[in-house]
């Protein structure tokens, strides 16, 4: 048996359970993610996430690999996305201070390159596994401003990310609701509340409904619990944790 070896970095793994809440299919699970962030002794924090939706049709099997500096800034992302069993395309984003780079191959468009020119910061880039979107807003000091509008990119506009890698940008709204503590089959948790408003020209490729997440409040600020509204109707619960 080899002993372990001590590591400077931190983990914490877990699972989220996606559910239905329309009437005719309520509490039928729809899909499952697993995430896994490192947090290293330098600050830097990488996020591996594999997202599985079932339903509705096509499905959608994503896997990414998303780093950020020890200020929450997008560092480089790796997305591979599978839509109805069949692959959909792989794309690699690179950040620095005045530009977004992706280079990114599909089957229907061939080998893409895109290079955005910055002039301020952005917000953040959003990567559509939804602990990632949970932690994405425990960046942000929301004591002074309940709420925000909040400039971003995507890899896909698509409310799915169901669409082969490219820059995408978006503007949405988020507000924060107040603590609760949340009990889901993971546990018990001390929690934030926030939700996600469409301004209505978001860059979506159709209308993102009302968006809420409860995430953990503490330094690893991890979704507890979210859900979206109609014509969605899907939730998400936690249901396994390891720190």
């Amino acid at each position: 048996m080899i002993p372990d070896s001590p590591m400077p970095h931190q983990s914490v793994r877990g699972r989220i359970r996606y559910t239905s809440r329309k009437p005719d299919k309520y509490g039928q699970v729809r899909g499952d993610e697993r995430f896994h962030f490192t947090r290293h002794s330098d600050g830097k924090v990488t996020l591996r996430a594999h997202c599985e939706i079932h339903e509705p049709a096509p499905s959608v099997l994503r896997d990414i690999v998303y780093s950020v500096d020890a200020q929450r800034r997008p560092m480089d992302c790796h997305v591979r996305l599978t839509v109805g069993d069949r692959f959909c395309g792989s794309g690699w984003f690179l950040f620095s201070e005045d530009a977004i780079e992706c280079e990114s191959y599909s089957p229907s468009m061939g080998r893409v390159s895109q290079r955005v020119a910055l002039s301020a910061p952005i917000d953040g880039f959003g990567t559509h596994p939804v602990v990632a979107d949970a932690w994405f807003l425990a960046g942000f000091d929301w004591s002074t401003t309940p709420r925000r509008s909040l400039q971003m990119y995507l890899p896909s506009p698509d409310l799915r990310g169901a669409t082969a890698p490219l820059l995408a940008e978006i503007r949405i709204d988020a507000e924060y609701l107040g603590d609760e503590t949340v009990s889901v089959p993971a546990g018990t948790f001390r929690t934030r509340h926030f939700r996600y408003l469409d301004p209505g020209d978001s860059g979506f490729s159709s209308e993102h409904p009302p968006y809420e997440v409860w995430i953990t409040d503490d330094e690893d600020a991890l979704l507890v619990q979210g859900g979206v509204a109609a014509p969605m109707l899907t939730w998400y619960e936690l249901i396994e944790l390891e720190r």
